[in-house]
């Protein structure tokens, strides 16, 4: 069982990092919105990676302003966990097939 839960913790965390560094990648190559339709497809495409990211962190800065409650914050983490697991093992996935 303990190495049940540490293959869902790795997962999990590999799908989190990898939507960091898809998410600080997309911020620096990036400067202004998507307007164009290419982009707003882009945008939308680097998002499915990026979001768990993207979601927490939205949700760690409105919780530390008090414009959400503590039952949104933690209801948005528990989606960037799962979001974060199931992209975590699509990229074991990726990676024990290379």
């Amino acid at each position: 069982m303990l190495h049940n839960l540490l293959v869902v913790l790795f997962a999990t965390t590999a799908g989190f990092t990898a939507s960091g560094i898809i998410a600080s990648i997309y911020r620096l190559l990036t400067k202004k919105k998507a307007e164009k339709p290419l982009e707003k497809i882009s945008y939308w495409a680097v998002m499915v990676v990026a979001g768990p990211t993207v979601l927490f962190d939205n949700a760690a800065r409105s919780w530390k302003t008090k414009s959400c409650s503590a039952m949104a914050f933690w209801l948005a983490t528990a989606i960037c966990g799962y979001w974060s697991f199931a992209l975590g093992l699509f990229v074991i996935e990726l990676a024990l097939s290379l």
